[in-house]
């Protein structure tokens, strides 16, 4: 499946005991059909009241909080199978709501975002995190500073530019920034450009992904970022290069994404080893 072009498996594990493997996810991602973004695998539920428990796959293997775009791609994958609409899961990340619109779109509460330095998390404290110390390029004219840090289950940074996000080599900064020693846990990195109150173009290289036509959660982060240091509103549309997501940090703090998902083809895996055959009929 593809939430925005960002390239989604979604794997059904119910009813199973075993899990997908590090090394089935890069043998997945290394044939040249089938590479992905993340994949979702639909575990039975391990906490009364949810429909199941996500585990979330990034394509070298390790394993993700949340993904807002996978997400989207789950609940209508299970939308189109059981008929039902609204879904309550648990992930790394806490328990998500999705729902399937009559019109096709799926919103998904991301659930609260988290500021604290020690809940993002960064290796050493910040204060105040709408803005950190870090940069890439010459320490008195740096190609990109200062960026506002947040949790949205998982750790994002969100960097500030006022001309086109493309001007920028994402792909060579993004595998420094997020690797470096202010994440321990690694970061998505993002870099936005606020075009009006409620319109902001973005551009992610995703951690464990790389770059990416689209990051629900980046998404998310960088509204929530730009709303609290005044940049725009608490509503906006965020341009992706997959297309628009709209985010909404509501009054009781949880963040709303609503987009699009779309199946590409269906077909059978092995969990362990990565080997998988396309149902043509489900093409």
């Amino acid at each position: 499946m593809n939430g925005l072009g960002n390239e989604i498996i979604v794997a059904d594990m119910r009813g199973r005991t075993d899990r997908v493997t590090a090394a089935a996810a890069i043998a997945i991602n290394g044939a040249p059909d089938t590479k992905f973004d993340q994949i979702m695998a639909i575990h039975d539920p391990r906490t009364s009241g949810t429909f199941g428990y996500i585990e979330i796959i990034n394509s070298d293997g390790t394993r993700a909080q949340a993904c807002g775009n996978g997400m989207r791609c789950v609940v209508q994958a299970l939308a189109a199978q059981t008929g039902q609409k609204t879904f309550v899961f648990e992930t790394l990340a806490g328990i998500l709501t999705g729902d399937e619109h009559d019109d096709g779109l799926i919103a998904v509460d991301m659930g609260k975002p988290h500021f604290g330095w020690q809940e993002i998390p960064l290796a050493e404290e910040f204060i105040d995190t709408t803005g950190i110390e870090l940069q890439i390029g010459p320490i008195d004219k740096p190609i990109l500073h200062t960026p506002s840090v947040v949790s949205m289950g998982n750790p994002h940074a969100t960097f500030w530019v006022k001309d086109d996000v493309w001007n920028y080599a994402l792909d060579r900064f993004g595998p420094l920034l997020e690797n470096h020693p202010i994440f321990p846990e690694r970061a998505n990195i993002s870099i936005a450009q606020v075009v009006s109150d409620d319109h902001i173009i973005l551009r992610t290289w995703e951690r464990g992904a790389g770059l990416t036509k689209a990051c629900g959660t980046a998404a998310c982060a960088a509204l929530v970022n730009a709303a609290r240091t005044k940049r725009t509103g608490r509503k906006a549309t965020v341009t992706l290069p997959g297309g628009d997501l709209l985010i909404e940090w509501r009054d009781n703090d949880h963040v709303i994404l609503t987009g699009p998902a779309e199946l590409e083809f269906a077909g059978v895996v092995d969990p362990a080893t990565g080997a998988w055959s396309r149902d043509e009929e489900a093409a």
